[in-house]
């Protein structure tokens, strides 16, 4: 006898859950077409059979490219992917993006302020309608003063690993590279409207620009690529590369201490050095191959020869276009942490790397971006940052083999180039037994 429980909305749902389209097997990635427009807009797509099209705007406007007075504006721009354009209303973007079943997210970094678009691979166009508006903000004042409370939610979000990391980028390189990716609370409420919109005119630029998708047809993308409107007057503008080192240092209450230990790094539109120094993150310890599992590297010894108080800690990898910083976060309470970081900068400093350990970080990463190409979603993101930063896309195949390409002599020389640097410390929370930068030479 048939029953009528089928025919309710959430048994329908859960069966349809069951026909849901399998994701793809690590390893199995998808063919990338890579073309350079007249306007010099970069223009990359995957061809993945996938029911969810995303495409992606990045642009080079992150916080390396604020002035003193700007601070900030890159962390607004991303909030601007929820307010209103000058063609559309927020109400209108959300309203129809959510009607065919779509998202639109911003994200950014140092370098590049992203939006992107995910709709269902029949209603694309739909996506890029609204994703396209995005190049021309309104910034109404009134919208801002609305969102303020959001700014103020995300800035008590941040973590204090994330904190640490952003105090020894200012420590490293002061401006510029320095700017943190978050506004200052100082900030808030002073950028206004008519700021913000030049400091779009100034880092919107085609020629630095790129767009991407994943799931979608090359040629649709170019058509769409090539009719974008960027703002009038987009000059580029300068930013600050210069490596200093040094000490920014934060006191809290509290008895943890948080601490971000950096030295030079690799540069990113430099293909064999930023793949070293990523094969040099894994060699050293970028972290536990397993759930609450020691790591591997000089970084895993090290802080077992602090003791036995609990240490956490990650290797930090940051390479930008013309610069970079390489070193370690660790978290520990007050009493301890001065020596798990003298036992880290020890292995840091060190200069050298086995074998053994270049052979592993080797493996490691390149499973790793096997795996994030094999994600629709890490796909778009890893494409995405490619094409910005050195206007070409590498296959996964292509990837590996640049992996395997690198020598044991490179990773070797990325290790000593760190160890021949001065060193930049960024520290919050419990500082009494946190030494200083010139303590760690």
């Amino acid at each position: 006898m048939a029953c009528n429980a089928s025919k309710t909305h959430l048994l329908r749902s859960i069966a349809k859950r069951g026909y849901a389209t399998c994701p793809r097997l690590v390893g199995d990635t998808s063919p990338i077409a890579v073309n350079v427009l007249d306007n010099k807009l970069v223009v990359a797509t995957a061809d993945a059979s996938v029911p969810v099209s995303r495409v992606s705007i990045v642009l080079r406007a992150g916080s390396r490219y604020e002035a003193y007075d700007t601070q900030g504006a890159s962390h607004l721009l991303r909030l601007a992917g929820t307010l209103s354009t000058e063609r559309s209303t927020a109400f209108a973007i959300a309203r129809n993006i959510q009607q065919v079943g779509g998202s639109l997210t911003a994200w950014g970094d140092r370098e590049f302020v992203g939006y992107t678009v995910e709709t269902t691979a029949d209603n694309v166009e739909t996506g890029l309608r609204y994703l396209q508006d995005l190049l021309q903000p309104a910034f109404k004042p009134w919208e801002l003063k609305d969102n303020a409370k959001t700014l103020y939610n995300q800035l008590d979000s941040v973590s204090k690993e994330e904190r640490a990391i952003e105090l020894a980028h200012k420590a490293a390189f002061r401006t510029g590279l320095g700017n943190s990716i978050y506004i200052p609370r100082f900030q808030l409420g002073n950028i206004s409207s008519e700021s913000l919109l030049h400091f779009v005119g100034s880092t919107f630029n085609p020629s630095t620009a790129a767009v991407v998708g994943v799931g979608v047809d090359n040629n649709l993308l170019s058509g769409f690529a090539q009719n974008l409107i960027f703002p009038s007057g987009g000059g580029s503008v300068k930013s600050n590369n210069s490596y200093y080192g040094g000490d920014a240092r934060k006191d809290t209450a509290g008895d943890r201490a948080v601490v971000a230990v950096v030295g030079e790094g690799g540069v990113a539109s430099n293909q064999n050095e930023a793949l070293a120094f990523a094969i040099l993150r894994q060699a050293v310890g970028g972290g536990a191959a397993t759930k609450r599992g020691k790591s591997a590297g000089a970084f895993g010894e090290a802080v077992s020869c602090a003791g036995d108080a609990p240490v956490s800690y990650q290797a930090i990898n940051k390479s930008y276009t013309d610069a970079g910083v390489f070193g370690f976060v660790a978290s520990a309470g007050s009493k301890d942490i001065g020596k798990a970081v003298d036992f880290l900068v020890r292995a840091l400093k060190s200069g050298s790397v086995s074998d053994k350990d270049v052979a592993r970080g080797k493996a490691v990463l390149k499973a790793r971006a096997l795996s994030n190409y094999s994600s629709d979603g890490e796909l778009s993101k890893q494409i995405a940052r490619q094409a910005a930063i050195t206007r070409t896309v590498l296959e996964a195949d292509a990837l590996v083999a640049a992996i395997d390409a690198v020598s044991v002599q490179q990773v070797q020389a990325a290790a000593k180039k760190v160890a021949g640097s001065k060193l930049s410390v960024g520290a919050i929370g419990n500082l009494a037994n946190v030494p200083y930068a010139s303590d760690l030479a």
